[in-house]
């Protein structure tokens, strides 16, 4: 089965197409971060109006790439939330549109099902069941993973999400859009030890998470520096790197707690602060210690990308009954909510 996936949910376009029996054919991506750092943030009509520019030529890209044409697909998979309703609605317009005129099934996938399960796309892939740790965007979530489309939420960010975290202190140090990058760069020249940040919720005894604190502690200490005229450029390095290691404990420990609460020994990490090479680096070496094992997607499938689109559709196309045309997005959407494949989904591996 050879699947489009069609990713629009905020400020990535992201096309690819994913083939059961020879996996990802091919994929591309168009980011919107240069024209959104001018505003600092994503500006919602921009980044709609962006994807209808994008949309199409990426489209025809990946199909030249693969060298197949608009027939040869058997199937078609667009974000349909959780994202920006205006942007969602971009995808899934073309989506719909191309499987009306191609008279193929069109399935809309939940965008953090996506991430969920992009390690797959990489080898080697995770076995079920498993332990995964959603860092994407406004999320920082736990699950236990039996299965396609069976999660147990395990636990959460009471407030700000890793992500946001990230952006918002970055903010405050005087970083660029977007600032969780920037920021990890930064970290790279800090000296350890040399300021103190709390680890919110760390001995919670639970897997919840916190990080709001943490970002008005960073605020505090930024103040503090700024009246004493001592917020030189070393001296944000050294903010940048204890608020990432006060970050990355509380990950690691809580990650460890899950592998442990639930008996599993794989943990799968997703979404775009599993890009971070302090975090990869502290679970891999912690997992590693007790005989565990980890699962990374590959860096470039772990922001917003219309692989991880095309994988679960591909996963969920099978079970999908013919729609008649009509189609929603859903901006907010509850991950377990979600229902399994009635098949049980296609084999990724082929």
């Amino acid at each position: 089965m050879r699947v489009l996936g069609i990713e629009t949910s905020c400020d990535e376009t992201g096309l690819a197409i994913f083939d059961t029996d020879r996996g990802l054919v091919a994929h591309a991506l168009h980011s919107q971060v240069a024209m959104h750092e001018a505003y600092g943030g994503v500006v919602p009509e921009l980044a709609s109006r962006d994807h209808v520019r994008r949309v199409v030529p990426l489209a025809q890209q990946v199909l030249a790439e693969a060298s197949l044409s608009l027939a040869d697909l058997d199937g078609i998979a667009c974000t349909q939330g959780p994202g920006l309703a205006g942007a969602l609605l971009v995808g899934a317009s073309v989506a719909h549109a191309l499987g009306f005129a191609l008279g193929k099934p069109v399935v809309g996938v939940h965008h953090l099902e996506g991430h969920l399960l992009s390690p797959l796309l990489s080898e080697p892939r995770p076995a079920f069941p498993f332990v995964a740790l959603l860092v994407s965007g406004g999320h920082t979530q736990f699950y236990e993973v039996a299965g396609v489309g069976r999660y147990r939420l395990l636990g959460e960010s009471q407030d700000d999400a890793a992500g946001e975290a990230f952006d918002k202190t970055a903010k405050l140090l005087g970083l660029g859009y977007p600032g969780g990058p920037a920021l990890a760069r930064l970290a790279e020249d800090g000296r350890p030890g040399v300021i103190r940040l709390p680890r919110p919720m760390h001995d919670s005894g639970d897997l919840d998470m916190s990080f709001s604190g943490l970002k008005t502690a960073v605020l505090t200490v930024v103040r503090r520096e700024t009246a004493a005229g001592t917020l030189d450029p070393p001296r944000k390095a050294d903010i940048a790197r204890e608020f990432q290691s006060a970050v990355v404990d509380v990950l690691v420990g809580k990650s460890l707690a899950a592998l442990a609460a639930t008996g599993h020994r794989r943990l799968v990490v997703a979404g775009g602060v599993g890009a971070n090479r302090e975090l990869r680096a502290r679970l891999s070496a912690a997992v590693a210690d007790r005989n565990g094992e980890i699962f990374f997607p590959d860096p470039v499938f772990c922001t917003d990308n219309g692989a991880m689109i095309a994988l679960v559709g591909a996963l969920r196309l099978a079970s999908t009954p013919r729609g008649d045309g009509s189609f929603s997005v859903h901006p907010r959407w509850e991950l377990g909510s979600l229902a399994p494949p009635a098949t049980g989904g296609a084999d990724p591996a082929g």
